[in-house]
């Protein structure tokens, strides 16, 4: 006797012995060719039927239009400081949230920052998710030596922790905003190319990719219409979720002195310059680190819900 699943106009049968994962997959095609819906507009709805998604994405939207209209919001400059306004406390007259060891203000400096800050984010996410799917499609479809190797070169550059491993490199290059962005991508692209083998090995055995070669399609034609598409969304999922991780890699750097220097208003530079205030100015000691935390958390909570928006099993 077969099992049904059922969809709204009609039912089809499936054998005894389907999985529970392949029924899922097979409901969700049925309805997603019921509603008429391509896999990008399905995404999206369901993106926007997680609320928690939802409000973290405003407040990320909101938090990069206030960074990138900052000399609209506010008109003071953020490397001038007033020495006699320094150290002032959240609330104090024209200064919402308060001015720091130099007397220079700290909204200002807070949006200003904010740029450096997700570029620093941004950026390196974006050039590792490209070179590392470049070295994990090659690793995923090569049979030998060159994928083994790729692979082995980047596992032992994963051995290393994130942190130590961005802290070596940026060293090793010096101090600046650059040299953070290359820092934080070495060490993001061996992951994402380890997403994207995986995904590569398991795409490159499907029907499709081989009717495709059986067609006479070059290596080259395979990748670009039958390799990339099914496997970037893998691969997009995951880099999101790095971003936020980058800002707060970045920031640390930026701490330590390896990162953006003075008198740049980097996040992590302003949370270095204000610890000896934490015991006079505490509000305003940890302002740059409430941003931090905020960006990350919210662009954490964004790829979370994109994760299960793309996921047609969930």
């Amino acid at each position: 006797m077969s099992a049904v699943i059922s969809t709204h106009p009609g039912t089809r049968s499936v054998t005894p012995g389907t999985s529970a994962e392949s029924l899922r997959d097979q409901w969700f095609a049925a309805e997603q060719s019921i509603r008429g819906e391509s896999f990008w507009a399905g995404t999206g709805r369901r993106f926007l039927s997680n609320k928690t998604a939802v409000a973290a994405t405003a407040v990320l939207i909101l938090l990069v239009l206030a960074c990138v209209a900052a000399p609209l919001l506010t008109s003071q400059d953020p490397l001038a400081g007033v020495p006699a306004q320094r150290l002032r406390n959240i609330g104090s007259s024209g200064h919402i949230l308060g001015t720091d060891e130099l007397g220079r203000d700290m909204l200002t400096r807070i949006l200003y920052g904010g740029r450096l800050s997700l570029v620093a984010g941004f950026a390196p996410t974006v050039l590792a998710m490209i070179i590392g799917t470049i070295i994990g499609t090659t690793a995923g479809m090569s049979r030998g030596a060159v994928g083994t190797g790729l692979m082995r070169t980047m596992d032992m550059l994963y051995a290393f922790p994130a942190i130590l491993l961005a802290i070596a490199v940026g060293a090793s290059l010096g101090p600046g905003l650059a040299n953070t962005i290359i820092a934080v991508t070495i060490v993001y692209i061996p992951p994402i190319a380890r997403v994207a083998e995986s995904a590569t090995k398991r795409v490159v055995t499907k029907e499709y990719v081989e009717a495709a070669r059986l067609s006479g399609a070059s290596m080259l034609r395979i990748v670009r219409s039958q390799i990339l598409p099914n496997v970037l969304n893998d691969i997009i999922v995951y880099a999101s979720g790095l971003v936020g991780v980058a800002m707060i890699i970045a920031a640390s750097l930026s701490f330590l002195g390896l990162g953006s220097q003075p008198p740049a208003p980097e996040w992590g530079y302003m949370l270095n310059s204000l610890r000896g205030a934490i015991y006079s100015v505490p509000l305003v000691a940890i302002v740059p680190g409430v941003f931090i935390f905020l960006a990350s958390v919210t662009f954490n909570m964004a790829s979370d819900g994109l994760r299960e928006a793309m996921d047609t099993r969930l």
